[in-house]
């Protein structure tokens, strides 16, 4: 009996078709780029409201229930603002440096699990890829700052590269550490052990400690928001930013929160888990809300490093106790 081959190339181009159509919208809408700027947004706004309680402040208020839209409608409001490119910088830098601030972080966010512990694109080493996506960050934002050729711009561009000197070893060497648990240096990989065993949490106290301390320094918070500090450097390597740039720069911001918080759940509270009876993508985003709020109370607490305080601190100390984390790690495993 002869194939209908015909038929048979038909079913195929159908079944290609289904999967592109599913591919395209998760890569666009859900769990993709619409549903990752939406929580963008979401994040941004409990970000500014929590941090507004903890100093006796009401936040973000009218647009929207409890000002929920409010990110929104300031993202908007710069969209329609005038775009100004100062005559003396790096043109072509100056226009492309927004541009890849957002792409990283959006990129970057389709290795971390958010509908159950398998990424949308896993691979082996896929951590590796996030912290070398940080290091890419802080050159765009040296990049953005220098091509502007302004005096405060110029500053806040060199001190965010002096202070991702300082806290990006620390970081790589805790982040190790999930990846030493669970044998992987696959993110997915992490959160199928935990899901089996403990969340990491319980087991590396050091090191998510350690871990939060540099994706604060990494997202430029207080106190280590040295590149932006506006009492000092009117708003650091972002001066000269206006309209659609500065726009797509405070979006490209709260993606990259929402990649940090994300992270957080990911390697130390076992990311989508499911746990008490709570859906996948509800774990996922109740951990990430309390990274978030967690960044945020910590931004509470502490007011503005100098910049040689910060890297004498990170060096004197989070380094020794990252180096400590790891031999403590190789020295469970051996026992």
């Amino acid at each position: 009996m002869g194939l209908d081959y015909a038929a048979v190339k038909k079913e195929v181009r159908k079944r290609m078709t289904s999967e592109t159509i599913v591919s395209l919208i998760r890569i666009l809408v859900f769990p993709g780029a619409m549903f990752l700027f939406a929580l963008a947004f979401f994040y941004e706004w409990v970000d500014r409201k929590f941090f507004a309680r903890l100093q006796n402040r009401y936040g973000p208020l009218h647009t929207g229930p409890h000002g929920i839209l409010q990110p929104l409608a300031d993202f908007l409001k710069l969209l329609s603002k005038e775009d100004i490119t100062p005559h003396a910088s790096d043109r072509l830098v100056f226009a492309l440096a927004p541009v890849f601030y957002l792409a990283l972080p959006l990129t970057t966010l389709f290795v971390i699990p958010v509908l159950d512990p398998t990424s949308f694109i896993a691979f082996e080493g896929d951590l590796v890829f996030v912290l070398f996506a940080f290091t890419l960050i802080i050159i765009t934002v040296f990049l953005a700052g220098w091509s502007s050729i302004n005096r405060f711009g110029t500053i806040g561009s060199m001190r965010a590269v002096l202070q991702m000197l300082g806290y990006e070893i620390p970081m790589g060497l805790v982040a190790f550490g999930p990846a030493i648990a669970a044998n992987s240096l696959s993110i997915s990989r992490i959160v199928g052990w935990q899901s089996l065993n403990f969340w990491l949490i319980l087991l590396q106290p050091l090191g998510f400690a350690i871990f939060t301390v540099c994706l604060l320094a990494e997202l430029q918070f207080v106190p280590f928001d040295i590149p932006e500090a506006e009492t000092e450097i009117v708003a650091g390597w972002r001066t000269e930013f206006s309209g659609r740039k500065l726009a797509l720069l405070r979006l490209g911001k709260d993606l990259e929160l929402v990649l940090a918080s994300a992270l957080i759940a990911s390697l130390y509270l076992g990311g989508p888990q499911q746990f008490w009876l709570i859906p996948p993508i509800v774990a996922f985003l109740v951990k990430t809300t309390f990274a978030v709020m967690l960044l945020s109370l910590l931004r509470a607490v502490f007011a503005r490093f100098r910049i040689d305080q910060m890297l004498s601190g990170l060096w004197k100390y989070l380094l020794p106790l990252a180096t400590l984390q790891i031999i403590l790690i190789q020295a469970g495993l051996g026992g």
